[in-house]
């Protein structure tokens, strides 16, 4: 009976053959069912456009933190991770997702990422100086790094508090692991209020001295005097810490990996180091950072000439749609010089990353400072190991380089 299943299953989370070469995996599910409601009780969307038109729909839910399986094991309802977590906007939909969004969106302005750009340059070359020559780990060095401290900057946090902040946000970010673990659910509801009362610490500070950060932003009112409540400000800020840093650094690392494999693009990068930031969505597109967006259906949904019941789950796999023949020519090659190229590195719709503004920034200041900073970059293994971070997450546990300065 296991066998006759498996013969039918065209998509699999724990198929070695996705891990083998997923975008093949991808490619003969796009092909042969591109919307696929798998044995296994759910649906998969492979291409680009039915990708982008369901994160876009309203009936695309977040909401899955009211759920008792998806609560239970993350300590209960009641439990502290899982009070940060309900206030996130993350997991809010309709007129309340938008209020918040809306106060949140106030103080992430191009104008507040703009002013960060001195600060965000000071950080990477200061990793940089401290990444020195020789042999190196990119990820734990330098990609693992940058987003925190920048989000630090952002919010106004003293940036020798970063790698605190960084110990909070990994053990708060395995809440949404299908797999968490008793340690897991320990460790995240002991650095949620922890990292709280870090925060509270510092919205009291501003209270009695308001500073031009976004930190102090977040907990004014609007024009028309609304504003956050103390507990959604707390809860904000842990959500982009948490949407923030995880995806940033794994597209530094899968960004330059790609490079490092496609000689003829690194020399048209290094040639030029200001392109990086326009080659920020085809780097993203080439290999997904962020590979599987899961929602829940509210109401009924028709994607790709099919009808998606409401309550089913739906997985949106990126990484299938940004291989998408119908949307880019040749999808597999790499290719720089690529115009009109909209990754959905960050998603797509009402949910899509915030931070998003921010997140372009960081990555491509950080590969224009590799190019210009080093005259020799080069893989120091070609034995490197990939992995997933909750199936969804696709990026290096290390990065080994070969670097040397220019003279």
């Amino acid at each position: 009976m296991v066998e006759r299943l498996r013969t039918r299953v065209l998509f699999d989370l724990n198929d070695p053959a996705l891990h083998h070469n997923r975008y093949a995996y991808y490619r003969r599910l796009r092909e042969t069912d591109p919307v696929h409601r798998s044995p296994y009780g759910f649906w998969t969307l492979t291409r680009y456009d039915d990708v982008d038109a369901f994160l876009r729909a309203p009936e695309a839910s977040t909401a899955m933190n009211d759920d008792p399986a998806f609560t239970r094991p993350r300590g209960g309802p009641d439990s502290p991770a899982m009070r940060s977590m309900r206030r996130w906007m993350l997991v809010k939909d309709g007129a309340e997702h938008r209020r918040l969004r809306r106060l949140v969106a106030g103080a992430l302005t191009p104008k507040a990422v703009e002013r960060l750009k001195p600060e965000i340059a000071r950080i990477i070359d200061g990793l940089i100086d401290d990444m020195g020559e020789g042999e190196v780990d990119l990820i734990e060095q330098l990609a693992t790094p940058v987003p925190v401290a920048v989000i630090c900057g952002l919010l106004g946090i003293p940036v020798e508090d970063a790698p605190q902040c960084l110990k909070w946000t990994n053990a708060i970010a395995n809440i949404i692991d299908p797999l968490i673990t008793p340690t897991m659910q320990v460790e995240m509801n002991a650095a949620a209020p922890e990292f709280s009362a870090y925060i509270r610490a510092q919205m009291d500070l501003r209270r009695a001295a308001p500073r031009d950060d976004v930190l102090t932003m977040l907990m004014r009112k609007d024009a028309d005097g609304e504003g956050l409540s103390d507990e959604d400000v707390i809860a904000q800020v842990l959500l982009l810490f948490n949407a923030g840093h995880e995806t940033t650094l794994n597209v530094i690392g899968n960004s330059v990996h790609a490079l490092l494999t496609h000689p003829d693009q690194l020399a048209f990068l290094r040639a030029d180091p200001d392109r990086a930031h326009a080659s920020f969505e085809e780097l993203a597109r080439w290999n997904s950072t962020v590979q599987i967006i899961v929602r829940h259906l509210t109401g009924d949904l028709t994607i790709g000439g099919r009808r998606i019941p409401a309550g089913d789950t739906v997985m949106a796999i990126l990484g299938a749609a940004h291989r998408d023949p119908a949307k880019f020519a040749d999808p597999d090659r790499l290719d720089l010089t690529r115009t009109g190229v909209k990754s959905l590195a960050f998603g797509s719709g009402p949910h899509s990353c915030i931070a998003a503004m921010l997140g372009r920034v960081e990555v491509g200041m950080t590969l224009a400072a590799l190019m210009r900073r080093y005259e020799t970059i080069e893989l120091a293994s070609a034995d490197l190991e990939w992995f997933t971070r909750f199936h969804f997450v696709l990026g290096l546990r290390r990065l080994p380089l070969r670097v040397r300065f220019r003279r």
